[in-house]
C-alpha cells in the first residue's frame, strides 16, 4: 500500500517531535524545582508553597506524558490492531489525577495559614525565582505550541494546560508576596495560595474532558466531518456516502462509510477505484486511516437511514 510508508514517515516525525517537547518539560521542570525549594524553605510562603508543588507535579507529569507518547508511536501490533494512541489520553488522565490532588494539599495549608497567621519572609529571594521561572515557562511554552501544532498531541497539549498556567501561578506568587511583605496584607499570600489551586482545577478539567473524548470514541468535530465530506465530494466515485463514522486515538484518525457503486461494476474494478480515494483521501488527512463498504447503489442498509448525497450527510 503506497500510503504505508507516508504513515510511516509521518508517525517517525511526530514521535520524535512529542519526545523532544516531553523532554524539554522535564528538563525544565528539574531546574525550576530545585529553585523553588530553595525559595519556599526561605520565604514560607504558601503561594511559594503551590508553586513548588505544581512544579514537581510537572516533573512527574511531564516523566508520565515522555512515556505516553513513546508508547503512542509504537506501531500497530499483533494485539493492539489500532495502534497505541490511546497510551497519550491515559497519560494525560493520569497527569489529571495527580494536579487534583496537588490543588487539594495546597488549599489545606492556605486555610491553615489564615487561621494561624503566619507571615512570609525573604520576599526578593521568591520574587526572584518566580521571575526565572516565567522566563523559562514562557520559551517552553512556545516550543509546545509549535509541537502541538505539527502533531496535534493530546499529551504535549495537556501539558501545555498546566504550564501556561504556571506564568499566572508564578506572576500570584509575586503578587502574593509583595503584598504580604512589603504592603503587610497579611491574608493575601494564602488567598493566592487558594486561587493557584483553583487554576490547577480548572486546568486540569479541560485537560480531562480531552483525553474523555478520545477514549470514549467520540465524533470529530462537525467542522472536521464537514471538511471531510467536502473533500470526498471532490471524487465523483463517492455518491451516496452514508453511516459515517470517525474517531481519534492518539494522532491517528479513523474514519469508515458505506458508499453506493455501479451494481454491473465488478469487485476488481471497484476495488481499484476505493484503492484509489482511499489513498488520496489519506493524502488529504495525514495520519488518518480510511475504510470504505461498498453497497450497491439504491441499497438501503439496515439502520435504514440512507441519504443519497453528501449534503443529506451534513445535516443528520
Amino acid at each position: 500500500m503506497s500510503g504505508s510508508h507516508h504513515h510511516g514517515a509521518h508517525a517517525h516525525a511526530r514521535a520524535t517531535l512529542t519526545s523532544r517537547a516531553a523532554l524539554a518539560s522535564i528538563s525544565m521542570a528539574t531546574f525550576l524545582l530545585l529553585l523553588k525549594l530553595w525559595a519556599s524553605a526561605e520565604t514560607g510562603s504558601v503561594a511559594m508553597l503551590g508553586s513548588l508543588a505544581d512544579t514537581g507535579l510537572d516533573l512527574l507529569a511531564s516523566l508520565v506524558t515522555l512515556w505516553g507518547v513513546k508508547k503512542a508511536a509504537q506501531p500497530a501490533d499483533r494485539d493492539h490492531r489500532f495502534g497505541h494512541g490511546k497510551a497519550e489520553a491515559l497519560s494525560a488522565l493520569f497527569q489529571v489525577m495527580v494536579i487534583v490532588l496537588s490543588a487539594l494539599a495546597i488549599f489545606g495549608r492556605a486555610i491553615m495559614r489564615l487561621m494561624q497567621g503566619e507571615t512570609t519572609a525573604h520576599a526578593e529571594y521568591g520574587i526572584g525565582v518566580s521571575l526565572v521561572a516565567i522566563v523559562t515557562t514562557l520559551a517552553l511554552l512556545a516550543y509546545q505550541r509549535y509541537v502541538i501544532a505539527k502533531t496535534k498531541s493530546v499529551a504535549i497539549h495537556a501539558d501545555h494546560v498546566h504550564y501556561q498556567s504556571d506564568v499566572l501561578l508564578n506572576i500570584a506568587v509575586i503578587a502574593a508576596l509583595a503584598l504580604d511583605q512589603y504592603l503587610g496584607i497579611k491574608w493575601a499570600d494564602p488567598v493566592f495560595g487558594i486561587g493557584i489551586a483553583v487554576a490547577l482545577l480548572i486546568g486540569a478539567w479541560r485537560a480531562a474532558t480531552h483525553a474523555i473524548d478520545q477514549l470514549m470514541d467520540k465524533e470529530w468535530p462537525e467542522e472536521k466531518r464537514q471538511h471531510f465530506l467536502q473533500v470526498a465530494a471532490r471524487h465523483p466515485e463517492l455518491t451516496g456516502i452514508h453511516d459515517l463514522r470517525t474517531r481519534s486515538s492518539g494522532t491517528q484518525d479513523f474514519v469508515q462509510f458505506h458508499v453506493w457503486v455501479d451494481p454491473t461494476m465488478t469487485v476488481a474494478e471497484a476495488h481499484r477505484i476505493m484503492d484509489e480515494v482511499e489513498h488520496a483521501l489519506e493524502h488529504e488527512f495525514p495520519g488518518t486511516e480510511v475504510l470504505i463498504h461498498l453497497d450497491p447503489e439504491g441499497q438501503v442498509d439496515k439502520e435504514g437511514v440512507l441519504p443519497s448525497a453528501l449534503a443529506e450527510e451534513a445535516t443528520r
